[in-house]
């Protein structure tokens, strides 16, 4: 096999490759000569079928597995005698031509192909003992704690019919039937639906309007949408909702006992506050974490400047930019609405992609001189984990991981990459301050956010931990009605 290389020019590479014919004739012999011990022809005993006779019936498809397999071996085994490695598959460029295909088939041309690609630049990993960064600690107030024991108290809170108008705070029982110009629409009907009143669980306006109705009315409504409600279609629209009042009830005294807690399915009320205070605890140890790993990168981003392989931007860029429009779209909004424009937001999103690409070179290879590894344990957890969230497909989506190497390959990034996140939190300089909690929850870019040119785009970067599969935000997977 004779390799030259033809182009080199800052990452990219392209390499002419040509396998002489006598080459491709001594691989396609040796699979001719294991084949004459397996192959069953009728008229010759097994073993015994000619060479030559094996070379006209298979002759063609043996070359053809041939010219595959060293295709498939080629690119890895270059590269490593090169001491290179791809940034992606490398896009492999045979001839088109029928006839010159016909004879390099036919072991009478030498197999000629190109190999592109862009290889990994080389990433001196830099001391990075002397980054500081600050980790916010929040003492979790007590009254914090009481207030969500009380929140989830209130899903047990016990009402009782009332006779007379209902008031806020009331739970009310309706049907209802919303329309669009006095056509009903999808999703806009709901039958022995219970609401508080004062909640807020419905859209702007709605509970309004029931107060100081009585078991028994009936009333039409109308509202208009939200400009940015999770509908489009019905996003800013005005309608009508035809209200049946079933039932008034008024709310019990709202208590945090054991009694509370075992209608909760707890044994205790002590029980209920562990379990409140652990959540808790979680989830702003979750924002601790996600605040100072973006200190961490940003100062890695400070510290490596390099050019990173246009390929993998490229295919970073165009899974960010789908999901902007994705978004867009859902919201029925345009870039304009977000005080920007097409080209400022794609330049902003560039950017974001080029970030996100570097950082992740860089982590990996940090990563590697360290050499942290994911255990088969830790792998086994993730998928368990990323199963449970397809209640009633679980053992298809287990099955699907299990089988596809790159959809596993995927859950093994974001877990490389907290590991190595995690490695460099111990070598750092990590100073714990203490924080309220409106500190903790506070975005010390929000301002500067919403005075770039593209202001998602610079959320996005805040939100960005390194791995671009995580969002900055979970919405919501499924409503009741869309009068919610």
């Amino acid at each position: 096999m004779q390799v030259t290389e033809t182009l080199n020019s800052g990452l990219k590479r392209e390499l002419k490759v040509v396998v002489p014919a006598s080459d491709m004739e001594q691989r396609l012999a040796g699979r001719l000569n294991d084949a004459r011990g397996k192959a069953r022809i009728n008229g010759f005993r097994p073993g015994k079928v000619p060479v030559a006779h094996l070379r006209k019936v298979y002759g063609k498809s043996f070359m053809a597995e041939v010219v595959n397999e060293i295709l498939n071996n080629s690119s890895r085994d270059i590269l490593a005698e090169r001491g290179e490695k791809a940034a992606m598959q490398p896009e492999v460029v045979m001839t088109e031509d029928e006839k010159e295909a016909e004879q390099i088939l036919a072991g009478k041309k030498d197999f000629e192909f190109v190999l592109n690609y862009e290889v990994i630049p080389a990433i001196e990993v830099q001391d990075f003992t002397g980054i500081k960064v600050k980790r916010q600690v929040l003492d979790l107030p007590e009254d914090e704690v009481q207030a969500q024991m009380e929140r989830v108290a209130e899903s047990a809170r016990s009402y009782e019919p009332r006779k007379g108008k209902s008031e806020e705070g009331d739970r009310v029982t309706i049907d209802f039937v919303g329309k669009l110009d006095g056509v009903a629409f999808d999703g806009g009907a709901g039958e022995d639906q219970n609401l508080v009143l004062g909640s807020k669980t419905f859209i702007p306006g709605f509970e309004e309007q029931i107060v100081g109705l009585k078991a028994g009315d009936e009333k039409v409504i109308s509202v208009t949408f939200p400009e940015n409600y999770q509908a489009a279609h019905l996003a800013g629209k005005e309608a009508t909702f035809d209200i049946t009042v079933k039932e008034v009830a008024k709310p019990g005294k709202l208590e945090i006992n054991d009694e509370v807690a075992k209608n909760l399915g707890l044994e205790s009320a002590e029980k209920l506050r562990e379990i409140v205070q652990s959540q808790l605890e979680s989830q702003y140890g979750a924002l601790t974490r996600q605040k100072v790993k973006r200190e961490l990168l940003d100062a890695l981003d400070a510290q490596y400047s390099f050019e990173a392989p246009s390929k993998l931007v490229e295919a970073e860029f165009g899974n960010i930019w789908n999901q902007v429009n994705a978004d867009l779209a859902q919201a029925g909004k345009t870039f304009a609405d977000e005080d920007t424009t097409e080209d400022e937001a794609r330049a902003e999103y560039q950017r974001l992609a080029e970030r996100r690409v570097r950082l992740g070179l860089v982590l990996a290879e940090i990563g590697e001189q360290a050499k942290i590894q994911i255990t088969d344990d830790e792998m086994q957890r993730a998928l368990f984990e990323f199963v449970r969230r397809y209640p009633g497909q679980e053992q298809e989506v287990y099955d699907f991981y299990r089988q596809n190497p790159t959809a596993l390959a995927n859950l093994r990034a974001p877990l490389f990459e907290e590991k190595v996140v995690d490695h460099l939190l111990s070598q750092v300089n990590v100073t714990d301050v203490k924080v309220s909690k409106d500190e903790l929850l506070a975005d010390d870019e929000d301002d500067a956010a919403e005075k770039k040119p593209a202001k998602k785009a610079a959320k996005a970067k805040k939100a960005d931990d390194g791995d671009a599969a995580e969002k900055p935000a979970k919405k919501k997977a499924a409503k009741k009605s869309d009068a919610e």
